[in-house]
């Protein structure tokens, strides 16, 4: 499977609209495309899983380590894998010119070429000339230009362009590209899906053949995963539209060693029969009402109580929690596990990786093992002064004070999202 990276030049030049546009002409063309996203990103994934009818591979090597983020990269399938970047190029705790670096993949610069033609050349030249000069591993190969006009401003881009940087097309501007936006970023796919139409139009002036002809195919992953033994156990996942926050690998890894049903707390489904529970991230904040006056999150409360082990993150946290007041003022009743009163803010309140150090033996840790994850939330937490907490945070902020994990009975809520590359579910799992 050969791939090649999208890498902006910046947060918002359009890397989202260009990726889908891309893999739609792949589809178009007769390939068959693999997503992936550089980075811990949940959104973008959505909609790529949308384009593509499959999972859209995260990679991070700050989360799974740099054979974790190859191993993923090779669990996807298809001939043509298309990685969307995050931020710009060289940016972030895990940039795209990280991930780049760690699977060998050729970039592509995305541009925004709105109000700019011989400077998109310039652009990109220096972007090139950076990595020799930070002595990073980065090729790139070529420029996708965003917000391009045809005619003699596509030819302009063309011809500034300097031998060894290809032109691999434009994105018109296109209102019907844009997608909605709300806190922690945009709508998801299933929400707010792209015309398929419009990508089609947009996919029509990216020279996919020459595309495809400058992508490689990265080193396999140099080691084994831990294969861990199989279980009995039966692990629910919530999922919804207030938990849809969960990486592919990790359900993968939880169905490689357990039996996994899933439930939708929104819509009061009962609590399966189980021995154990993962509440993802998400939108809880959106559905306090539902969640509420459902009952799932009553008997999850009443199991949890009797010793059940339940694992929530970020959203997942938010519903284990006493209370959950959203951003309209008005305070919901949530599982009511955890001692804590949860409140929705105006402005994010965490956006970071994160390093934790269990400071006992823990659900997904043991005593002084560190755990690598990513926080972003736009919620605090009003917590009990007794409350026990399974981590130090030695990166990030987590629930209050440096501390994450809060815990009570055999519940773990946290902040942090980890990835199961992480060892923190074969943990969950081992403890069951």
């Amino acid at each position: 499977m050969k791939g090649v990276v999208l890498a902006g030049t910046a947060s918002g030049v359009g890397k989202t609209v260009a990726a889908l546009s891309v893999l739609s002409g792949l589809k178009r063309a007769g390939y068959d495309p693999q997503p992936a996203k550089a980075g811990p990103d949940f959104i973008d994934p959505s909609h790529h899983a949308v384009v593509c009818d499959r999972p859209s591979r995260s990679l991070d090597p700050w989360l799974s380590g740099d054979e974790g983020c190859r191993r993923n990269y090779w669990r996807g399938s298809g001939d043509v894998c298309v990685v969307e970047g995050m931020m710009g190029l060289y940016d972030g705790t895990t940039s795209t010119a990280a991930v780049a670096e760690t699977l060998g993949l050729p970039v592509v610069l995305v541009v925004d070429a709105k109000a700019g033609m011989e400077s998109v050349a310039a652009t990109a030249l220096g972007f090139e000339a950076y990595a020799d000069e930070a002595d990073r591993d980065i090729d790139v190969v070529g420029v996708l230009a965003q917000r391009a006009h045809g005619g003699r401003h596509a030819d302009g881009i063309r011809e500034a362009l300097p031998e060894g940087l290809a032109y691999l097309g434009r994105i018109p501007p296109l209102s019907e590209l844009s997608i909605p936006e709300r806190h922690l970023g945009l709508h998801m796919g299933a929400e707010a899906p792209v015309d398929t139409d419009t990508l089609r139009e947009a996919s029509e002036h990216v020279d996919i053949e020459r595309l495809v002809g400058v992508a490689r195919e990265p080193p396999r992953p140099g080691g084994t995963r831990p294969s861990g033994s199989g279980t009995d156990a039966t692990v629910a996942v919530a999922d919804d539209g207030a938990f849809c926050f969960k990486y592919p690998a990790t359900v993968e890894r939880l169905r490689e060693r357990a039996s996994v049903v899933t439930f939708s707390p929104v819509a009061g489904d009962p609590l399966p029969a189980c021995d154990g529970v993962y509440l993802p991230g998400g939108y809880p904040e959106l559905h306090g009402g539902a969640l509420a006056a459902g009952g799932t999150l009553g008997e999850l409360g009443e199991r949890a109580a009797d010793g059940l082990a339940v694992l929530g993150e970020c959203g997942g946290l938010m519903a284990l929690a006493e209370t959950l007041t959203d951003t309209d003022g008005r305070t919901h009743r949530m599982a009511g596990v955890l001692p804590a009163d949860v409140q929705m803010c105006d402005r994010y309140q965490a956006l970071d990786h994160v390093e934790l150090r269990a400071r006992n033996d823990a659900l997904t840790a043991d005593t002084g093992t560190t755990v690598r994850g990513h926080e972003f939330h736009y919620s605090e937490a009003d917590v009990a002064p007794d409350a026990t907490f399974a981590f130090d945070v030695e990166r990030g902020d987590g629930i209050v004070d440096k501390k994450d994990g809060l815990t009570e009975h055999r519940t773990l809520g946290t902040y942090a999202h980890v990835h199961a590359d992480s060892g923190a579910f074969d943990r969950f799992l081992d403890r069951l």
